[in-house]
């Protein structure tokens, strides 16, 4: 029996199917600029001999229907799938659940309706999470779907926590709050790390960092997340890619009176045109990095601007929890960039996280324990499956 699994964003589609049996890996892929002139298909397997087979497609790849009807063709065509109806289940990457979700659901068409209805809050995911579940329904309608939610994760944050300081009606009436993104890596990053520590989950206290084009930091009490750097959308919390992160939200009143920007402009300002890339002109931190070390200095001031707020981040939680026995880095840039996560760490010492820079600058492709022998926090790095997760939690709700 086998296990999809989608991970649908604004203009991309990431996907895997999984054996239900050992929930061994079959096959991997991501389609990429859906919606423009040309889009691009890659597909990973493994075929008859063990090997792996490698299958790209370049054309055009209309919306998110049409990437998931090339999906289905990929994985036919290299065998691993017959038809979308052996499978024994569809795990979907939802990104807003708002109040409503606490944890995975088998969709119904109540929950559809409840995730159309988040929509206003998560306008550039929802629609494609919901197109893939209407998708999916029509080509497999005895095949059960399960919604694994972004926000759910951080639905244990206590009230004081994701409260903002607004007219408390705001919140009972349009449900502004913090709800927290990327829970699902939160949530497979830290019971990996204690897994990996012999720990109970259910003991440690533990600071969790994704860092990525999107970035975002968590707080962990004892398996609950108590506090989150993403607030009522994406945008709060760290610098990002293209995100400025926190920010005087009085900017924009300032900047609508003195240029005549009105909202989409300033929407597309703080999401598109911020972050890395508002700093230094580009938000890939590979490229930043070559160019910082060459001293370029805008580059330079990007990188340090961005470790410098995931610093104040850390000291916070660490405030928050009572100190932390773990820090967790995880995403493309905090699993792999090395000179990141010495300028997070560096000079915290006295607060019990003490880097080790040999261990740091070592790589290997499963999890890393880069601390000093002295540190009383392990620093551990551990690269994120959020598919894997959604399988698992697809697998565990179908039984």
């Amino acid at each position: 029996m086998k296990i999809l699994v989608l991970n649908a964003g604004s203009s991309s589609l990431k996907f895997q199917l999984f054996n239900m049996d050992d929930l061994s890996v079959l096959a991997t892929g991501m389609i990429e600029q859906i919606g423009n002139d040309i889009g691009q298909a890659k597909l990973a397997c493994n075929d008859d001999t063990g090997g792996r087979q490698e299958t790209e497609v370049s054309r055009v790849i209309s919306d998110h229907s049409s990437a998931i009807e090339l999906m289905t063709v990929l994985l036919q065509e290299n065998g691993v799938l017959t038809d979308v109806n052996e499978l024994a289940g569809v795990g979907h990457r939802v990104v807003h659940g708002g109040e409503d979700f606490r944890k995975p659901v088998i969709i119904t068409d109540k929950v559809i309706r409840s995730i159309r209805e988040l929509v206003p809050l998560a306008p550039l995911h929802n629609p494609a999470n919901i197109t893939g579940i209407e998708v999916v329904t029509a080509m497999a309608p005895s095949v059960p779907q399960v919604a694994v939610f972004d926000t759910a994760f951080h639905q244990s944050i206590p009230q004081h926590a994701y409260l903002y300081a607004l007219p408390y009606k705001l919140y009972e009436e349009y449900k502004i709050r913090r709800y927290g993104f990327h829970g699902t890596s939160h949530a497979y990053v830290s019971k990996k790390a204690a897994a990996y520590l012999n720990c109970s989950y259910k003991e440690l206290k533990i600071i969790t960092l994704h860092l990525g084009n999107g970035a975002s930091a968590a707080a962990i009490d004892c398996g609950q997340c108590v506090d989150t750097s993403m607030g009522f959308t994406p945008l709060e919390g760290l610098v990002m890619g293209t995100r400025s992160g926190d920010l005087d939200p009085a900017i924009l009143f300032y900047l609508a009176r003195e240029t005549g920007m009105d909202f989409g402009a300033l929407d597309s300002l703080l999401n598109k045109e911020s972050g890395l890339k508002g700093i230094c002109g580009n938000n890939d931190m590979r490229t930043i990095g070559k160019m910082a070390a060459a001293g370029d200095a805008q580059p330079l001031l990007a990188l340090e601007i961005f470790c410098y707020r995931i610093k104040k981040y850390i000291g916070a939680y660490l405030a928050v929890l009572g100190g932390a026995d773990c820090v967790v880095f995880t995403g493309g840039i905090g699993e792999n960039d090395t000179k990141v996560r010495a300028k997070c760490l560096h000079g915290m010492e006295r607060l019990g996280v003490a880097l080790d820079l040999e261990k740091n600058d070592s790589q290997n492709d499963g999890i890393m324990e880069i601390q000093k022998a002295d540190s009383r926090c392990k620093i551990l790095v551990v690269p994120t499956d959020e598919e894997f997760e959604i399988a698992t939690q697809t697998m565990e709700l179908i039984g």
